[in-house]
C-alpha cells in the first residue's frame, strides 16, 4: 500500500519509523511519504491560511496549496482521506475495507480547517472521505491520520506477525475484546480466572464469550444493538 500525507507538521509522522509500521515500511509492505504543504505556495512567506470569508474567528488553510499537492499526488487509484470533527465516525469495519486500497491521501487541516472547496474538488476527482475519530476537537489532523494510519495499518498482511491475534480483538465481531492474563497464576492476591488455567478449549472458549458480553454490555452497551 502507498500512503501520501500532507501536512505542515511533517515531522510529526517520524514515529511511522517505529514498531511494527517501521518494519513494515524496511520489508516494503508498506510505502509512506510525508509531504510539508508549504512547499507547494509560492510566495516567500510560505503562507497556508487567511482569514475566513464571511468574518469570524481563527484561519482557514488556502486551497491553492492543497490544489497543487493533489495535483501532484492523486491517482486513478487514490481514496483522499480528510480528517474532521465534522466527519463520519471512523471505525474498525472501515478500517478493514481501507487496508485493502492501493493508495491513500491523507489532507491534515490546521487552524478552522481547509477550504471546502479542496474537498468538493477533490471528490470530482477521486473517492474522498470525511473521518472522525470521536466527538471532540483535535488542533489539527495529524493525531487523527497518525490514528487512522495505524488502525489500517496493522491489517495489511504480513505487519503483525500472528494474523490469528487481528480476529479476536475489539470490534471485529461487533464485541469488545475479553480480558488477557498471563504468567504468574496469582499476583498480589488476585488471581487468574481458574478457566483458563485447565486445559478445556471449549470451555475457555465460552467463558470468552461470556466476557465479551458482559464487558460490552457494561462499556458500551450501544454495541449490541
Amino acid at each position: 500500500m502507498r500512503i501520501d500525507i500532507v501536512t505542515i507538521f511533517p515531522e510529526f509522522f517520524s514515529v511511522l519509523d517505529v514498531s511494527l509500521l517501521g518494519t513494515a515500511r524496511k520489508n516494503g509492505l508498506l510505502d509512506v511519504v510525508v509531504h510539508d504543504l508549504r512547499d507547494f505556495t509560492h510566495d516567500r512567506h510560505r503562507t497556508v491560511d487567511d482569514t475566513p470569508a464571511g468574518g469570524g474567528a481563527g484561519m482557514v488553510m488556502r486551497p491553492e496549496p492543497w490544489g497543487e499537492a493533489l495535483d501532484a499526488l492523486l491517482t486513478e487509484q487514490s481514496t483522499v482521506i480528510f480528517p474532521t470533527p465534522a466527519g463520519s465516525l471512523f471505525v474498525q469495519k472501515q478500517a478493514r475495507e481501507l487496508s485493502g486500497r492501493e493508495h491513500l491521501v491523507f489532507c491534515c487541516g490546521r487552524y478552522e480547517g481547509i477550504d471546502q472547496r479542496v474537498i468538493e474538488h477533490a471528490r470530482a476527482r477521486a473517492e474522498v472521505i470525511e473521518l472522525s475519530i470521536g466527538d471532540y476537537v483535535l488542533n489539527g489532523g495529524e493525531v487523527a491520520a497518525m490514528v487512522v494510519i495505524e488502525a489500517i495499518g496493522r491489517l495489511i498482511p504480513g505487519v503483525v506477525g500472528n494474523p490469528e491475534s487481528l480476529v479476536e480483538e475489539s470490534h471485529e465481531d461487533g464485541l469488545l475484546e475479553y480480558p488477557s492474563y498471563t504468567k504468574p497464576a496469582e499476583w498480589r492476591g488476585l488471581a487468574t480466572p481458574p478457566v483458563l488455567l485447565g486445559g478445556n478449549h471449549a470451555a475457555i472458549a465460552a467463558w470468552r464469550h461470556d466476557q465479551q458480553l458482559e464487558r460490552t454490555e457494561r462499556v458500551r452497551p450501544e454495541l449490541l444493538s
